[in-house]
């Protein structure tokens, strides 16, 4: 996919440029071992196919034969091995290349989609809540719950969709580089807006010292 791709639009990541009164405030992309890790669980694949590949080898020795023997029936299960870990490896780079995060005084706006790329708004007066979640790798994911009847199909938003939650999908900016950074300004920019922006963080806790603005931690 060529960064031509979305020349159409007038802004990179924008259906349409923004309305007077609008500012943006940010923009980005997912990182693509983030994205690679927690949605295309790579690392756990990884782990799979060496098991496999042990398991391939223990069996051959088992049945009697050398350790040439045990080599070669890993061998022949290794190019699969690589091969599917590179499409996993493959699709998260594409999904990273494919998508944009954008934080403006009024809302969120995601692009999103490697052959249908679709677009998400999502106005400030729609977010009831935003929380930050740390990956063991260093980036992070912002959830969005939103509030009122509105809804929008969790199979659409994949893989930006908060796992789990099915009946109330919660859009998410998934594998932030800096998630903090992001989570304080989404805070001010939802505090500005309708006087309220707390951003919880959840899961992997960064020290208190590297929190960014506005961010607090849940209470469990």
């Amino acid at each position: 996919m060529s960064h031509d791709d979305f020349a159409f639009e007038p802004v990179p990541g924008l259906p349409e440029r923004l309305p007077p009164g609008e500012t943006m405030l940010w923009q980005g992309r997912p990182c693509w071992r983030g994205l690679a890790l927690r949605v295309f669980h790579l690392r756990k694949v990884a782990v799979y196919f060496a098991v496999l590949l042990a398991w391939q080898g223990t069996a051959a020795v088992y049945d009697g034969g050398s350790a040439a023997d045990a080599m070669l029936a890993m061998l022949t299960v290794l190019p699969i091995a690589l091969a599917g870990l590179g499409i996993l490896a493959g699709l998260a780079l594409l999904y990273a290349r494919s998508t944009i995060y954008t934080i403006t005084s009024r809302r969120v706006v995601m692009r999103f989609g490697i052959a249908l790329p679709m677009t998400v708004n999502l106005p400030y007066s729609k977010v009831g809540a935003a929380a930050l979640r740390r990956g063991g790798d260093g980036s992070g994911d912002i959830p969005l719950a939103l509030k009122g009847p509105d809804k929008i199909a969790h199979l659409g938003l994949w893989p930006f969709a908060r796992p789990g939650h099915y009946r109330r999908p919660q859009p998410m900016l998934r594998a932030l580089a800096a998630p903090e950074a992001v989570a304080g300004i989404l805070a001010g920019a939802l505090k500005a807006d309708h006087g309220g922006g707390v951003v919880h963080a959840v899961g992997v806790h960064p020290p208190a010292a590297q929190q960014a603005p506005g961010l607090a931690a849940a209470q469990h």
